[in-house]
């Protein structure tokens, strides 16, 4: 810390000796300031206020029915991004700011100066906007002004015209897409339906269907069996004990019940397991068998007892009775055999059915859904565009806001800029701190030692001793009036200024 203060003692002692060269600087850059300061235009500002009513009474009432985009928000953006070139180029056209100028340097550096004199400040919450400008022509600046607040209006009203026909284009087109799409999935679902029309009940109706069909054909079967019964009946007692066993239709009572055994086998086995199934394969191929050997055993009976049971049947010993009571019983074999076959065919249908039946309600949920998602997309669409559509004529008729003009725009009748008050102390210091800068300068140009220790640590060799100097009156008288005459500069440059800013006062007081 000494060490420091030494320095700054050093430092000041080295300034002081060239003080008349820094009071002559500081004069010179005080008046040069001065002469500056009044030199300098006077500019006046023109301002407007613009308060924005956001409120509308329509807003509340077509709350859901309308798309009501935040207008508070939009109007800040608005106020901050409205100076730009293309506005301040057509500000330039509508206040004719150009009309003195030809050349192409010139109209930038004046959409330069523009950009960065114009202002437009907000209140916060309130919505109040103002607009001002600084220039040299109070008409001017008034008229400059006047061409913000249009442009301001303007722009709000045609950016929301703008966005909305945007956005409409936008719904339209996206409408036409969705379209398309919903009428291509309406053609894929409806030529599905009808190559499926075969196939209308679900999982659980054809469960029942299947087991309702192998009832009836269990009773279809039940039914044939007793009619051959009764019809083999009617024909022994036609042709007698003895042609009972190789005439007419023979039966083998063994094998017919071996072959109804398997027969109620291979239903419950296609109740619980597809025709593919092993024991469904091995049932069938034994039932095959037996009925081939049941075939072979029928022929050759029927061979050895065809010429007697011909003539008993024919003979005047069978009653008319009998061979009526015979063909009915035989008309209704063939009718229930009929009935086996068809619920046979029908049964396998059901299964056939049931095997396609989980691809094709997958496929068939799978268009459903892609109908529906295009569907509810393509209304939701014609919803949005209705709401654009009415949000577009609630704005064209009540506007994005209420522009109102609270103060319209007028220029101050006394200048605002430069504030000379002010530009004047503050140059009555720079200058004394130029005087101070000029000092260190020459100081460090021409350095001074002021005691032996600096001189002994700038030489770097012993110092074997100092003079001193015996100030006498004379001197003393004489350094006094130097430091009178400095304070008496210094003082006439303050009191120089202070006047300046005397006349000022004076001036605006004359002024008001």
């Amino acid at each position: 810390m000494d060490e420091l203060l030494r320095h700054a003692r050093l430092l000041l002692r080295g300034m002081w000796l060239y003080r008349r060269l820094g009071v002559a600087a500081a004069w010179v850059v005080g008046l040069v300031a001065a002469v500056v300061i009044f030199m300098m235009p006077d500019k006046y500002e023109a301002s407007a206020r613009i308060y924005v009513d956001t409120d509308s009474v329509l807003r509340p009432l077509m709350a859901g029915l309308a798309v009501q985009p935040n207008a508070e928000q939009q109007i800040a953006v608005l106020s901050r991004t409205l100076i730009s070139r293309p506005n301040v180029e057509r500000l330039v056209r509508m206040a004719d700011l150009d009309l003195s100028i030809n050349s192409k340097s010139g109209r930038e550096d004046l959409i330069d100066d523009l950009s960065k004199t114009l202002s437009i400040r907000s209140t916060g919450r309130d919505n109040l906007y103002t607009l001002s400008y600084r220039d040299t022509d109070p008409a001017r600046a008034t008229k400059v002004v006047q061409s913000l607040t249009t442009i301001f209006v303007e722009a709000s009203l045609g950016d929301k015209q703008k966005d909305g026909d945007s956005a409409r284009k936008f719904i339209d087109d996206q409408i036409k897409v969705y379209e398309k799409k919903l009428q291509d999935a309406e053609a894929r679902l409806k030529e599905f339906k009808l190559h499926n029309m075969d196939m209308q009940f679900d999982m659980s109706e054809g469960g029942g269907k299947l087991n309702e069909m192998n009832s009836q054909l269990s009773q279809a079967r039940l039914q044939l069996r007793e009619a051959e019964n009764a019809r083999d009946a009617i024909r022994k007692q036609i042709l007698g004990s003895d042609t009972a066993a190789t005439g007419g239709d023979i039966s083998s009572p063994d094998l017919d019940a071996r072959i109804d055994t398997l027969k109620r086998n291979l239903d419950k086995l296609l109740q619980a397991y597809t025709e593919q199934h092993p024991d469904v394969v091995g049932t069938r191929r034994m039932i095959k068998e037996l009925e081939e050997q049941r075939r072979v055993e029928i022929a050759e009976r029927r061979k050895a007892g065809t010429s007697n049971a011909a003539a008993l049947l024919g003979g005047d010993s069978v009653s008319l009775a009998m061979k009526t009571q015979l063909a009915s019983a035989e008309a209704q074999v063939a009718s229930l055999r009929a009935r086996v076959s068809e619920y046979e065919s029908r049964l396998l249908h059901i299964k056939e059915g049931m095997r396609l039946m989980p691809e094709v309600e997958a496929e068939y949920a799978k268009l459903n859904r892609d109908y529906a998602v295009h569907k509810k997309n393509y209304e939701n669409l014609v919803e949005r565009r209705e709401s654009a559509m009415i949000s577009n004529d609630m704005e064209s008729l009540g506007g994005l806001a209420d522009f109102r003009l609270i103060d319209p725009p007028r220029a101050s009748s006394t200048p605002v800029a430069p504030n000379r008050m002010l530009l004047m102390p503050l140059a009555l210091i720079g200058s004394l701190l130029a005087g101070a800068a000029i000092c260190l300068i020459a100081s460090q140009v021409r350095p001074t030692f002021s005691d032996a220790r600096s001189l002994r640590e700038f030489a770097g060799l012993p110092l074997l001793g100092t003079i001193s100097l015996i100030v006498s009156d004379e001197a003393r008288e004489k350094r006094r009036k130097s430091l009178l005459k400095l304070g008496a500069a210094t003082s006439v440059l303050a009191a120089f200024y202070g006047a300046g800013m005397l006349v000022l006062l004076l001036i605006g007081a004359r002024a008001a």
